[in-house]
């Protein structure tokens, strides 16, 4: 893998919890709205700036795109974001339920991207491409970083341990209780070493951020393309990555609500779940499912466990396999016809870090009809699924912690 270090452009060390914000996607903009209130140096004034609009702003207007470049102007002119004058590696970790993972902040290669080195797992909707490549192309800059995975390295988590032991330039709790921790890697050897070990890493792998990959890879790709004197080394021929080692990394469940039965009773369903599944009451409440192949379902009050049958997948196909698919295919498919998760709105995602009392919640309340709580994927099966040039279904993932926004920027130019 190539990779690069970079002069990030970033908040000052008194300023970074005023600024850093969640990731773009994760919030809508009236959420965005209330968090950023009273906050004129929230990044969301960059990555949503909408919200500098009256509510109901179409986000993808035009003037919202050159509001974004106005806000990110006249930040850099207030001093509340600035550029560092040299470039360099930077170590950014997470803390969260007292377990911390490390990742490395790079400039990560856009033709690994296109040749696909760089690994995918999910498909990308071309709308949301084009939104955050309108984002890059107006601001120059990648304003926040995409989420890859790589097989671990004992020589890159000796370096990153010896970064590490030293004093951070960031040390800071959000508001979801997640500790963030960002160090400067600028020691020339340093440096050397990490892109020398990168060299020889055959891979890396989308974890979390696939349409930014995307835009951002697309948007380089285009600059090389349109720049008289093209030469290869450009800045823009790089966006950013946080990379971690897979074996730090969990991926937590993502688990699916249905508005209603397709005209079944409650018992009706059940009766049409037990041609493929072993299906046992379990009370009231809403159980984690504890292995591969068995889901816990809610509806009507009630709760089972519900097991796959052998002979209703194929343990050789690595997307077969998966309990999304399974799932997919015989429950949401078979009984309730639910044919394309993307764009039915029959149903909803509910990522695990919600927990399962917000899906009976939204049951009890009558909003839904039924809830499918599944076990998460493990690192190994995105890891192999990537590998083979396969690709899982819609809402496979959910990775927690989120990397926090404003950290670090890298500018195109």
């Amino acid at each position: 893998m190539k990779v690069k270090p970079f002069k990030g452009v970033r908040p000052p060390k008194i300023l970074v919890k005023e600024v850093a914000s969640r990731p773009y996607d994760v919030l809508n903009s009236e959420e965005a709205r209330r968090e950023a209130d009273g906050n004129e140096k929230s990044l969301y004034h960059i990555i949503k700036p909408e919200i500098d609009f009256p509510p109901g702003k179409d986000e993808h207007e035009a003037d919202v795109y050159e509001k974004a470049v106005e806000n990110f102007g006249k930040f850099r002119d207030n001093g509340w974001l600035q550029q560092d004058d040299k470039e360099m590696y930077y170590l950014y970790a997470q803390t969260m339920n007292g377990n911390t993972q490390y990742g490395l902040v790079v400039g990560a290669y856009v033709e690994d991207y296109m040749n696909g080195k760089i690994k995918k797992h999910e498909l990308t909707r071309r709308d949301k491409e084009e939104d955050r490549m309108k984002h890059v192309r107006v601001t120059g800059a990648n304003m926040e970083p995409v989420f890859f995975a790589f097989p671990d390295s004992d020589e890159l988590d000796a370096i990153v341990k010896q970064v590490a032991a030293r004093e951070p330039e960031y040390d800071f709790v959000s508001g979801d209780g997640v500790g963030h921790h960002l160090w400067l890697i600028a020691e020339e050897e340093e440096i050397r070493r990490i892109t020398e070990i990168f060299a020889d890493i055959p891979a890396m792998y989308i974890a979390d951020g696939h349409h930014r990959s995307a835009a951002a890879a697309l948007v380089g790709a285009e600059k090389a393309k349109n720049s008289p004197g093209h030469r290869g080394d450009e800045e823009y021929n790089y966006f950013m990555a946080v990379c971690f080692p897979g074996s730090q990394l969990t991926i937590i469940d993502y688990n699916r609500v249905v508005k209603d039965l397709n005209g079944l009773t409650p018992d009706e369903f059940i009766r049409k779940l037990e041609k493929n599944f072993i299906v046992k009451p379990t009370g009231s409440e809403i159980q984690k499912p504890q292995r591969l192949h068995q889901y816990t379902l809610y509806l009507d009050g009630r709760s089972f466990s519900v097991t796959a049958k052998p002979g209703t997948y194929d343990e050789n196909d690595p997307v077969g396999q998966l309990d999304v698919t399974i799932t997919s295919r015989l429950i949401l498919d078979e009984i309730l016809e639910i044919k394309d998760l993307r764009s039915d709105k029959r149903i909803d995602f509910v990522g695990g870090i919600r927990g399962t009392g917000e899906l009976k919640k939204r049951v009890d309340s009558g909003e839904m009809a039924l809830a499918l709580a599944l076990y998460p994927v493990t690192m190994k099966q995105l890891m192999e699924i990537a590998d083979t040039g396969n690709i899982m279904p819609p809402k496979t993932t959910w990775f927690e912690p989120k990397l926090r926004s404003g950290l670090v920027i890298h500018l195109l130019q």
